[in-house]
């Protein structure tokens, strides 16, 4: 089939790179795709929100399914919208409904779906920029430390953690006042500071069935011993050591089965990846938040799990047969390490010419922020530039051979966090 893939990062060239191993794969499309995508695959120059450019692209290449990557296309309605055209209405697109995808597009939906599905998750309120005197009050009220999150969609950058009072009231101030998340932060949510240790959990769903796909931890702050600014992700182990099976089997029951159910329960339709920060609070789960698709750069140490075929379960997502795939995960570790451009997550340099290690063992490279200069020669386009997930029996071996792989990979100003995976060893 010819299956055209919507995105650019590294969660897409994962995708890519999975899906070209089917033998089902006639033709794989990737819009607008990277520098990665484009040596596995035919990369098209597509906006992924020119919604009437991706329909007459489905129509003129003869798309069987359709893979929406990130998470604003989905909020923006473009599942809805393929359906509602005569040309693409049948065409099976991964990927949740608008409605579905609100529960990342709004923190404050989300939590209020967890609330009346019985979703174990962190104590909140919501405020506006009119009910600030309230939130402050609400402040006052409160244990610290205490999380603030933009409302809307933020690129992962719109959540606070404040250690004091003062610091708590400034950032809510900032945020509804000033704008400081832009129309992300016109409403904030107010939230319970959770301790435990973070994980990710992926759900497949089709609506009606649901897949657990393999967990993974990701590392958020730029700096070593998860210090600094908050990113996008600067790299993700899987699987987690404290993730054992009766911990994994309280998910599914407390968190996966209530929200797959509470999505059919409430005509939202879903056909696509749920991703579910989770606390183990003590043993227990609690949901940090939903996202609408796969995270990244987890993706890049989830899908070199997956030993199934990726295609067939994306198809079986799209039409509604999931339940008849069997979903085959290896043993093996896979730790991904994540290279991003110098200043990021501020301001940062573009167009820095990249060399890569003539030969690779035991990892993958992902592209995330590539590209091409006029001379043809690979460069940064973006903060997060190159993935390496490196693999093995072991963690060790798995991060050995991470970061061997990143060491040959150069760029000025390139930079990395040399301590990914290091927490978990330590508890081995």
């Amino acid at each position: 089939m010819n299956i055209l893939l919507l995105g650019s990062g590294g969660r897409e060239h994962a995708f890519a790179w999975k899906i070209v191993q089917s033998t089902d794969c006639t033709q794989l499309y990737v819009a607008p795709g990277n520098a990665g995508t484009e040596s596995i695959a035919t990369n098209v120059n597509l906006s992924i929100t020119d919604f009437d450019g991706i329909r007459d692209f489905i129509t003129s290449n003869n798309i069987a399914l359709v893979v929406v990557g990130p998470e604003e296309p989905l909020v923006k309605g473009i599942v809805d919208y393929l359906q509602s055209q005569p040309e693409t209405a049948a065409i099976p697109v991964v990927g949740p409904s608008q409605l579905g995808a609100t529960l990342e597009g709004s923190k404050d939906f989300s939590k209020r779906f967890m609330q009346r599905n019985n979703v174990p998750t962190a104590a909140y309120e919501t405020f506006t920029a009119d009910q600030l005197e309230e939130g402050l009050t609400y402040l006052d009220r409160q244990s610290l430390p205490i999380v603030l999150k933009a409302d809307g969609l933020a690129a992962g950058k719109g959540v606070l953690i404040c250690l004091t009072l003062e610091e708590a009231k400034n950032s809510l101030k900032e945020m509804l006042l000033d704008q400081k998340f832009g129309e992300a932060s016109s409403k904030v949510v107010i939230e319970e500071f959770l301790t435990g240790i973070e994980l990710s959990v992926f759900v497949a769903t089709d609506g009606k069935n649901y897949k657990i796909l393999p967990e993974a931890k990701d590392y958020k702050r730029i700096g070593e011993g998860d210090t600094g600014l908050n990113t996008g992700g600067m790299g993700a182990v899987s699987p987690v050591i404290f993730a054992d099976e009766a911990f994994m089997a309280k998910v599914e029951e407390k968190v996966v089965k209530p929200t797959v159910d509470g999505l059919a329960k409430e005509n939202i339709p879903y056909k696509g990846f749920l991703f579910i920060g989770l606390m183990n609070k003590d043993g227990e789960p609690h949901v940090i938040e939903y996202n609408v698709r796969m995270g990244d750069p987890e993706t890049e140490a989830v899908l070199p799990r997956i030993e199934s075929d990726f295609l067939a379960l994306l198809h079986g997502i799209g039409t509604g047969t999931l339940d008849s795939y069997e979903l085959k995960i290896s043993p093996d570790y896979a730790t991904t390490v994540v290279m991003v451009s110098g200043g990021y997550p501020g301001s940062y340099e573009k167009g820095k010419v990249i060399s890569l290690p003539d030969t690779v063992q035991g990892a993958e490279i992902f592209h995330a922020g590539t590209g091409r200069n006029e001379n043809g020669d690979l460069v940064n386009q973006g903060g997060r530039v190159i993935a390496v997930t490196g693999k093995g029996e072991s963690l060790q071996e798995a991060l050995s051979n991470a970061f061997t792989t990143v060491k040959g990979i150069n760029w000025d100003q390139a930079y990395y966090r040399k301590d990914i995976g290091m927490d978990i060893l330590n508890l081995m």
